[in-house]
């Protein structure tokens, strides 16, 4: 649509001739509940969300926007999306609708030094998941509605300037349904049908937020004595859907919210300044949560219907903190403009797991973030569209593609490299300044670094430019040297970088040596902190050092590298890995060796012949699940494909072992049960998930409740052990929202050239799907077993991808590019048509090129992986 992709130059533009005094905003909701689609005002009607042939359904939006122009007599434009607009008003002069609106943009003429813009528009409800999104809850029928914004959907709900740095009070009024109930960032009232919200401070149009339906709610009250002598008092809302109340442990939620809170508040010297905390689990979700100042959206997977690991309950601890943290870092705060995104995000992730260590029960949150957070960031900088922590970021689509593992985990990986360099008093000292300096504005990344240099004393501008402004991630190595007397005569660090990336970075590393004990037990014995810079750094105070057996750089988990071993550590790894006692330390020798098994340095048969071997001894249930994800991952992309099916046997004869001799009851026991279940490969596996199911046979502890159920079912449905009578039966028995999600990926995944047919049709060829089924349907239709079944797909996939680009929200294009790429047909002659598309389509979307060339790097990974592993056997 035309205008629809603001650029970074447009938004500049603007800025400099326009700022915003205010907006009321005037929603009326009630067709939403209307089951015949009625849309008032245009007299439409639409299918369940949109996409039915006489139009989608709609909601009247009136917004009354006041704003001044530097240039009295010049011209811009407000941004909206939508399927009407009924009429436009500017300074009392009305304007024709249809010349002034393109579909994306109101164009507005003649400006006043001081404006008033009023616009009455019909907006359509959303089933991606982007604007206004509209849920039928297929348990009881109930209408729920929430909204998402990030980077630019506002514009999809009432007319705005979209743009970030464009801040703004904001009045929000909403009419609904009776019986509803809404929220929105302020506090709100019901007075004459109408809900009325108080007034916003400044802030974004990103995070603007309307929530509206049956929700169950549950509140509280956070209190607190500030230094000043004042109490403060927040109101606490945590919200879900009717049909999930009786999952719902807002007990806990609050709990983690109120240690967070205390955890702010003692460290940012800035209370809490939005007024209400409310927390809000919507369906059909595609974050993991929005920093909605006064009202927080997570996606509903949070509130768990059956028994899962601490790890579960730990991410979602870490999610609240990581919005709580955005309150400040990005909403009392905010950037410019996308490009310095990490301003909010990369804080927010460092943060989340700083409180999560210092408030809650989960005091290992530093092993989830090495062995997890730093996995997502390792990859994304190794591909070919990584990009400074600090990117550049041309336009909406490049916004949008830019949440990734760089802006998140690398960014904050490099927070905690810098509270290693300037100190934590220095770092949070700095943070305090910038708040209290920004407040309710816009930054850039030096506002930023100017506090730190303040408060640390140091140049922050070389750190920035090695941190913050180059790309890619540095590799160290141990080199260590012996005397006659056997003791450590010199050991060095070895730092390198790939020839595309070259920068060498200053790194705070501790390096740990370690031994095995009389008792067998491997435990550090000598440690030192040294400043790694340039290719190589001699650790003098290690000299003289009992011999090692393993030599552990980046020990502690300081600093953001790949670690690699020298030979005798990988040798003492290889044989007694599962004798590593500290936990930290452990993660971080099973990320190396990921890292090395991805950059084909170790074959993939032998990372899954440590997991079967050692994996059974790890305590950390985060770091067992994740092994569990890239065994798998070993096993499907960067194994031998003549060694698969060995090594499926293997592993899946493995993980019933390790099912079996777990303790009953336990959190192993439930991880090593999921993860025999997708790799069952032999008739016996298959008999055994049937006889759980059925209950013929139990394992004693072992809880087969419904989620567990749809866990077993996948692979049965895959295998052709499972059809659809029986997913349909299942279906009866949790006919909910998620059993519907798990339905059609089971549906999805059986093994049937007319199912894969009729699965690329639904996603591909039709609208008909919600944002929630695509991507189940996308999950359940690339299983590893049926590469035969999906060849087809290859040539398809790539006639496509750019029509569903221009025709599909951003949302729905990436579910499809992303997911529907041919990666398990990974031969040469996937490479060369992907290859092939890339030439033919140079002046494609730059967006949609960086997914496709993304994927493409993943698949010739993957083949260097294959090549690696297969002269290994």
């Amino acid at each position: 649509m035309p205008g629809e992709n603001l650029t970074r130059d447009e938004a500049r533009e603007r800025a400099a001739l326009l700022s915003v005094d205010g907006y009321e905003v005037s929603l009326d909701l009630r067709t939403a509940a209307d089951a015949t689609g009625a849309t008032g005002a245009t007299g439409a009607t639409g299918g369940e969300g949109g996409g039915a042939a006489e139009g989608p359904r709609t909601f009247r939006s009136v917004t009354t926007v006041r704003f001044r122009c530097t240039e009295p007599g010049a011209s811009s434009f407000a941004d909206l999306i939508a399927p009407a607009v009924t009429a436009v008003s500017l300074n009392g002069r009305d304007l024709d609708p249809g010349e002034v609106f393109d579909g994306s943009r109101l164009l507005l003429e003649d400006l006043a030094a001081d404006n008033e813009l009023i616009v009455d528009a019909q907006c359509a409800y959303s089933r991606t998941g982007e604007g206004m999104h509209r849920f039928v809850d297929p348990e009881d029928g109930e209408v729920y509605l929430y909204t998402q914004y990030e980077p630019a959907d506002a514009r999809r709900v009432f007319a705005n300037f979209e743009q970030p740095d464009l801040k703004a009070p904001y009045r929000f009024e909403v009419r609904a349904p009776e019986g509803w109930t809404v929220w929105s960032n302020g506090v709100g009232e019901l007075a004459d049908g109408v809900w009325r919200f108080a007034e916003t401070k400044p802030i974004s149009t990103y995070i603007t937020c309307v929530v509206a339906g049956p929700y169950h709610c549950v509140t509280d009250t956070y209190e607190r004595e500030l230094p000043d002598g004042t109490r403060l008092e927040i109101p606490l809302g945590a919200m879900c859907r009717k049909a999930l109340a009786p999952h719902f442990d807002a007990d806990d939620v609050f709990l983690v919210t109120k240690q967070g809170l205390d955890f702010f508040h003692d460290h940012v010297d800035y209370p809490y300044p939005f007024g209400k905390y409310d927390q809000a689990f919507v369906p059909e979700y595609n974050l993991g949560a929005m920093e909605n100042p006064g009202l927080v959206t997570f996606r509903e997977e949070f509130i768990f219907r059956g028994k899962v690991t601490q790890a579960s309950y730990e991410g979602r601890a870490n999610v609240v903190l990581h919005e709580m943290a955005h309150m400040w870092f990005g909403d009392l705060v905010t950037m410019e403009w996308w490009d310095d995104l990490w301003l909010k995000e990369s804080f927010a992730d460092f943060m989340g797991a700083f409180s999560l260590v210092g408030a809650t029960r989960f005091t290992d949150g530093w092993i989830t973030f090495a062995n997890r957070r730093k996995a997502w960031a390792y990859r994304a900088d190794q591909l070919p569209s990584t990009h400074p922590v600090t990117a550049d970021i041309r336009d909406l689509q490049d916004a949008k593609l830019n949440f990734d593992g760089i802006t998140y985990a690398k960014g904050a990986s490099v927070l905690k490299q810098l509270v290693a360099y300037v100190g934590q008093d220095a770092f949070l000292e700095g943070a305090r300044r910038y708040f209290k300096r920004h407040a309710y504005g816009n930054t850039r990344l030096g506002d930023l670094l100017s506090v730190l240099e303040e408060t640390s004393g140091r140049d922050m501008t070389a750190w920035s430019r090695a941190w913050l402004q180059t790309a890619g991630v540095n590799s160290l190595t141990p080199q260590v040297l012996l005397g006659a007397d056997g003791r450590v005569e010199e050991l060095a660090v070895v730092q390198e970088a790939v020839e595309s990336h070259p920068e060498l970075r200053p790194h705070r590393v501790a390096v740990g040596l370690y031994r095995r004990t009389s008792g067998g037990a491997l435990e550090r014995y000598a440690r030192a902190e040294a400043d790694v810079d340039g290719p190589r750094t001699v650790v003098a105070e290690l000299a003289g050092a009992e011999a090692p057996e393993l030599v552990l750089v980046n020990d502690d988990d300081l600093t953001y590298c790949k670690i690699r071993f020298d030979e005798t550590s990988l040798a003492t790894l290889r044989e007694h890995l599962g004798a590593l006692t500290d936990p930290l330390a452990r993660a971080l020798c099973w990320s190396a060796l990921w890292n090395l098994t991805r950059d084909a340095l170790l074959p993939a048969r032998e990372f899954v012949d440590l997991v079967l071997r050692f994996g059974g001894r790890e305590s950390d249930i985060g770091v067992l699940q994740m092994l569990h994800a890239w065994a798998e991952s070993a096993l499907v992309h960067y194994a031998a494909p003549a060694w698969r099916e060995t090594g499926g046997l293997l592993l899946a004869e493995g993980a019933r072992r390790e099912l079996e001799a777990a303790e009953p009851g336990s959190e192993q026991q439930l991880a090593w049960a999921r993860f025999f279940a997708r790799s069952a490969a032999a008739p016996g596996d298959f008999q055994l998930l049937q006889e759980l199911l059925s209950g013929t046979v139990t394992v004693e502890g072992l809880d087969v409740d419904q989620e567990l159920r749809w866990v077993f079912l996948e692979p049965l449905a895959a295998h052709g052990f499972a059809d659809e009578k029986a997913l349909a039966e299942e279906l009866v028995r949790d006919d909910t929202a998620s059993g519907k999600r798990h339905q059609v990926r089971c549906l999805a995944a059986r093994p049937s050239a007319e199912v894969k047919a009729r699965g690329w049709a639904r996603v591909v060829e039709s609208e008909e799907l919600s944002n929630a089924l695509v991507e189940a349907t996308i999950a359940g239709f690339a299983q590893p077993s049926q590469r035969e079944l999906l060849a087809p797909y290859a040539d398809k996939y790539f006639a496509v991808i750019e029509r569903v680009w221009e025709e599909r929200s951003i949302q729905i294009a990436m579910h499809v590019v992303r997911g529907l790429f041919p990666e398990l047909l990974d031969s040469p002659g996937t490479l060369d048509a992907t290859d092939a598309w890339l030439a033919a389509h140079e002046d494609a979307p730059p967006a949609l090129r960086r997914l496709v060339l993304e994927a493409r790097d993943d698949l010739a990974r993957a083949l260097r992986g294959q090549a690696c592993d297969a002269a290994a056997g």
